[in-house]
């Protein structure tokens, strides 16, 4: 590896994990965890997916994501069901990788992603605004000033240094320079151990103290299904967003297994599920981390945080941090896409509003599901009104019918109605050359269609059907000649 690259990757896995640490422990309070599960998942995940996974510069952490739908798990049945979940959750990240499902994400329309961007942006931003509150209530007065001062000065350094040099991650100076003003001046600013103290040891080894029995397998499955579909989901979906920021390739069946075996170590080490970040991977990116070094420096760092570096870690001023989110996520969002909403069609528009509404009032597996079954709906109308045919009467009396398009489940209603079998005449040619059958449905509709025909005593023959339709019509049973 060439020196700059070196020194490039470094940088940013430096930069990216302070922005890891406030994060994992809003997650793991959020689940009703002790911060470390947050921190020590953060440094195994991290750590193993930058060095196993297939997408350089992608950074994986315990995720918001899955802490949500593990809360009920915690609450109800302790700390030890969550670590078997995890293990659980992990095997069937395993199994979808090994299965070669990830390529399934492809069939995520560019309208969902567009949303499922924007959605991430708009959450990454309001949960900044947690920080703006002390004991459940909101800052004022002085406190107040001082917050939106820092978090101003922040974010003028990171937009404004990258003009000046790039010599340095904007976003680590930026840290940094407002962290020693706050010590040199002694400014009275909330820090990063006001949220929680982070010193501790070495997680240890030890497996789940839960009974290995089927009644448990019961409570853990559901949540350890759920759990790897939103990691999976989540994974998936930030790396399709880095394969476009660095104009490269990924291999996403790789990134699964990957991702389960890291989650199924955490879980063997005391620490959270989790799955890609888009934020801190936004923040290693556009600080220059494009190797594997990037990742294997933010987790490693994470942990020396817990180990050493503690008392300076809590020191950093949670403005700062703040800062550079909020520039994160202005960085995350798709602007671009408010600028065309209204040169594209009215129906991809409304996939990227709702998928955005969606993600931001309930979560990122909905909305995705939602702006699939959308799209799907209505490329299935779109291409049900594009079949058409034309018809004439033949020299020897007989009937032919050209049919143009595709024959499915929603286009199947159209194609019986071009036809008259009581007004035809004896013999009827369908000719298939410009007519694809693409399900069951359009097989049914074939079938009916000669039933009609012979009910009402004429002969309907069916021409120039592709290779492909011939063996659906001979599986289903159906003579085609």
């Amino acid at each position: 590896m060439k020196p700059a690259r070196l020194r490039a990757d470094v940088l940013a896995g430096l930069t990216t994990s302070f922005a890891l640490v406030p994060e994992c422990i809003a997650f793991a309070l959020v689940a009703h965890l002790n911060p470390l599960m947050g921190l020590y998942g953060a440094f195994i995940i991290c750590t193993l997916t930058a060095l196993f996974g297939g997408r350089p510069g992608m950074i994986s952490g315990a995720a918001g994501s899955m802490a949500v739908v593990i809360v009920a798990l915690v609450v109800q049945h302790g700390v030890q069901y969550l670590l078997a979940t995890v293990l659980l959750g992990g095997l069937v990240m395993i199994a979808f990788g090994l299965l070669r499902l990830g390529k399934l994400v492809r069939i995520v329309p560019y309208p969902v992603m567009l949303g499922f961007v924007n959605g991430l942006a708009i959450i990454i931003a309001l949960a900044q605004l947690e920080h703006f509150k002390t004991d459940e209530h909101w800052l004022s007065g002085t406190p107040l000033w001082l917050m939106l001062g820092l978090v101003a000065l922040t974010m003028a350094i990171v937009h404004w240094l990258p003009r000046l040099s790039r010599a340095v991650p904007p976003a680590l100076v930026a840290i940094l320079g407002v962290g020693l003003l706050v010590h040199l001046l002694g400014l009275p600013t909330r820090t990063l151990g006001d949220m929680a103290h982070i010193a501790g040891g070495l997680p240890s080894l030890v497996l789940p103290d839960i009974p290995w029995n089927l009644e448990t397998l019961g409570i853990i499955a559901p949540y350890a299904f759920l759990m790897a579909m939103v990691g999976l989901l989540e994974t998936l979906l930030t790396l399709n967003l880095t394969d476009e920021i660095t104009e490269s390739r990924s291999f996403p069946d790789r990134e699964c297994v990957a991702l389960g075996a890291a989650n199924i170590a955490s879980g063997l080490f005391g620490g959270m599920g989790g799955c890609a970040m888009i934020g801190q991977t936004v923040i290693n990116l556009s600080s220059g981390g494009r190797g594997r070094l990037s990742g294997v420096v933010a987790g490693t760092m994470i942990l020396l945080f817990v180990l050493f570096l503690s008392p300076l870690i809590e020191r950093i001023p949670l403005a700062a941090l703040v800062g550079v989110m909020f520039v994160v996520a202005q960085q995350t969002f798709a602007w671009g896409s408010l600028r065309v909403l209204h040169k594209v069609p009215l129906n991809d528009m409304l996939v990227v509003v709702a998928v955005t509404l969606i993600t931001v009032f309930t979560d990122l597996a909905i909305a995705v599901l939602c702006g699939i079954v959308i799209a799907a709906l209505n490329f299935a109308w779109q291409h049900s009104r594009e079949l058409y045919a034309d018809s004439h009467e033949e020299a020897d009396g007989s009937k032919l019918y050209r049919v143009h398009g595709t024959l499915f489940f929603a286009s199947t209603t159209p194609f019986l109605n071009h036809f008259d079998p009581a007004g035809d005449p004896a013999q009827v040619t369908l000719d298939c050359r410009h007519l694809s059958f693409v399900d069951y449905s359009a097989i049914a509709a074939l079938k009916t269609l000669r039933e009609r025909y012979s009910k009402a005593g004429k002969h309907l023959r069916v021409t120039h059907l592709s290779e492909r339709c011939k063996q659906l019509l001979k599986r289903a049973g159906i003579q085609h000649g």
